[in-house]
């Protein structure tokens, strides 16, 4: 591409993006302006997901696979974000993933509805759209585990009406792991849980306490495409640890 003048700056910018370091940080590591960051960071993720796809093709369909939501906001914790995930049991492998908006709950649904007005819930089609993608990636008759989301049920059985679908009770988050471990000595869906800690304390704007926040849902996705290709490649070169 014409635009791209510096080119031995996007591995260093990506590596810095998946290591938990902010876009301006990052700027100020590299001593580049900011803008010369969010340029590069724009045009790794424009083939991210494609490359993820790529990547997972490589491999024979999974057997036993794990999924569930991870949370987040755009601008505010009154405009929530849900990321439906699958990762491979064991190897935590990412399959895929959705981001969707949702409406806010609990203490802060009242205030969110009267700020910004009612929030559509796109969950249901996020999900629909991963579990239609993922059937190229698990294996008919795959063991599915999940929580005991009662939305869950109906999906796995349209998508995967061959497989087995476990659902877990959910534990108490832990101090450790971002709140996603959980207090329990023995997690059935520790791979999708790890997995979803390793989100947090990579990608800066998933961290629980923050100020870099997400401010649009397309640009989020991108960011989890690229750390999840370079996780990905990681447990490949068994160099994919929690750190």
């Amino acid at each position: 591409m014409k635009s791209q003048k510096k080119r031995h700056l996007n591995k260093a910018i990506c590596d810095l993006l998946t290591g938990g370091v902010s876009q301006r940080e990052a700027a100020r590591i590299l001593k580049i302006n900011p803008k010369t960051v969010v340029r590069k960071f724009r045009f790794a993720i424009t083939t991210a997901k494609e490359e993820l796809k790529g990547w997972n093709q490589k491999f024979q369909p999974c057997t036993e696979v794990e999924f569930d939501d991870l949370e987040t906001f755009e601008h505010t914790k009154c405009k929530p974000l849900s990321v439906t995930l699958m990762v491979e049991y064991r190897t935590r492998r990412i399959l895929g993933f959705e981001v969707a908006q949702m409406p806010a709950k609990g203490r802060i649904a009242a205030f969110a509805r009267k700020k910004y007005g009612p929030r559509a819930d796109h969950r249901s089609q996020a999900r629909k759209k991963l579990f239609s993608e993922m059937r190229s990636f698990v294996s008919p008759t795959a063991l599915i585990r999940s929580d005991s989301n009662p939305y869950y049920p109906k999906d796995v059985k349209r998508y995967f009406p061959k497989a087995r679908h476990e659902t877990i009770l959910g534990g108490r988050g832990a101090i450790v792991g971002q709140g996603e471990l959980k207090k329990l000595k023995w997690d059935p869906i520790f791979s999708l849980n790890h997995t979803c800690a390793m989100f947090r304390a990579h990608i800066n704007r998933l961290f629980r306490k923050t100020w870099c926040t997400t401010k649009r849902a397309d640009q989020l996705a991108g960011h989890i495409a690229l750390y999840a290709l370079l996780h990905n490649r990681r447990l490949a070169t068994g160099k994919g640890g929690s750190s």
